[in-house]
């Protein structure tokens, strides 16, 4: 696949790819508990590193355990969602894949933004941040359409662009 995102056809509509909308809000919250959980297991791998450098350094490296958990998070996301998967472990083993909407490439700083503001709008109002969602024909939350993404399943996604490509609709290279 190209990196000519200017060649991509329009985004794909709910009413003629229901397929990729399918249970989409049921996949990214169970998606976001599974993720919940590895950084979990990190943030408490660092926290015990830091504590038992804290005894060789009279407590001076307990100072970082204030960044421990804001740094495995952003880590966790721009390592994940930045890479060529677009997904984050969660979101792999629910099927569903980050793609962006305005042409322009995901890259590690946009998947950490992406994740930054994730967190900020869920955490000042996670039930208005799902109900918006719901109320959007393509399910995207408040950041996705701040950053100009689009979360859809993985599989039927695959098909959908080689379907596109084969009718004519995309022209790679372009």
């Amino acid at each position: 696949m190209s990196h000519d995102f200017a060649a991509r056809p329009a985004l794909p509509d709910p009413s003629s790819a229901p397929e990729l909308f399918e249970g989409l809000l049921t996949r990214r919250v169970t998606a976001y508990l599974i993720d919940l959980a590895l950084i979990g297991v990190i943030t408490i791998g660092l926290s015990l590193g830091a504590i038992v450098l804290g005894l060789f350094t009279f407590g001076l490296s307990l100072l970082s355990l204030a960044f421990v958990v804001p740094a495995s998070v952003v880590i966790y996301y721009a390592l994940t969602l930045g890479s060529a998967k677009r997904a984050t472990i969660g979101m792999q083993a629910m099927d569903i894949v980050l793609t962006p909407t305005r042409g322009q490439p995901l890259d590690g700083w946009m998947a950490a933004l992406h994740a930054l503001l994730f967190w900020l709008t869920f955490w000042i109002s996670w039930p208005v941040t799902l109900a918006f969602a719901l109320f959007m024909p393509r399910r995207q939350m408040i950041h996705d359409l701040i950053m100009g993404t689009l979360m859809v399943r993985h599989s039927p996604m695959l098909r959908h662009w080689n379907r596109t490509r084969a009718a004519g609709g995309y022209h790679e290279g372009a």
